[in-house]
């Protein structure tokens, strides 16, 4: 039996440029003894993967709107998330699962488990990131403190928990925005504990300072967050990206967090199987 770990990484960036699927590679090739991994285009190209030969999913970020899509790769993409679910409703073998940002916003739509709303402005940079409820102790955040530091890009969030639908689920929301006292906003859900198997952050755990950085080589998008933020905020921002126990932290931790459980859960059944 191969004992190789294989992943299906679900790019969703729609071929813009992007650092996101460089750090995800980075990442992954640090396993790279036990793992393969193959990519698919879902929404330039509407590929996807057989799911019946891969152990493992990563579904990137990616830009637009998570309501929209062209009627095609997005049912395509849903369909998708259906079959790897009911895989793991129906066997003893799981697939695991990893949504980043868009595609986060888009499992929360398709799971009916919140709200998602264009926000008033773009939340972008390093922020603060809440473990909440049973996201204190979820496996995933295991040496992160609390809150810890995430790198953020989005127009729009996942607000108004659908609490009724979220607990037939059996989902746990756990981790939630940086607290902001001076504003009325409601703190948008950073993190769903679908199941076991399936979880998903709005954030982007995948980012290292460096994929930040290259950002800043382009003038009018450097000048475009200054005018956001407002230099002092800016150049903080550059500060705690250098800062070893913060967004390198997090990108040590959270992926790695993700792909070590499920390689030893999946390791442990093909074991079981093999003998």
């Amino acid at each position: 039996m191969n004992s190789q770990i294989k992943i299906a990484i679900l790019d969703m960036y729609d071929g813009e440029p992007n650092q996101g699927m460089r750090c995800i590679y980075d990442i992954i090739n640090r396993f790279n003894q036990m793992v393969s991994f193959q990519v698919f285009d879902v929404r330039g190209k509407n590929e996807l993967p057989d799911i019946k030969k891969f152990d493992i999913f990563i579904s990137t970020g990616g830009p637009g709107n998570p309501l929209e899509g062209d009627g095609k790769w997005d049912v395509n993409y849903f369909n998708l998330i259906d079959s790897l679910w009911n895989w793991n409703n129906e066997n003893e073998m799981k697939k695991h699962v990893l949504f980043i940002c868009h595609s986060f916003q888009m499992a929360c739509k398709h799971f009916g488990l919140a709200e998602i709303t264009k926000r008033k402005d773009t939340s972008f940079g390093v922020m603060t990131t809440h473990k909440v409820n049973e996201g204190l102790t979820d496996p995933l955040f295991e040496g992160l403190d609390n809150p810890f530091y995430t790198i953020d890009s989005r127009d729009f969030q996942v607000i108004q928990p659908k609490l009724k639908n979220i607990k037939k689920m059996g989902a746990q929301i756990i981790a939630l925005e940086k607290i902001r006292d001076h504003v009325q906003y409601e703190r948008a859900i950073m993190g769903i504990r679908f199941s076991n198997e399936f979880v998903g952050l709005q954030f982007h755990p995948e980012a290292d300072p460096l994929s930040f950085l290259a950002h800043m080589k382009n003038k009018s998008f450097k000048e475009k967050i200054i005018k956001m933020k407002g230099r002092p905020k800016f150049l903080k921002m550059l500060e705690d990206l250098v800062d070893e126990e913060k967004i390198y932290r997090t990108n040590e931790t959270i992926i790695p967090n993700f792909l070590r459980i499920a390689i030893n859960d999946l390791m442990k059944h093909k074991k079981i199987l093999s003998n």
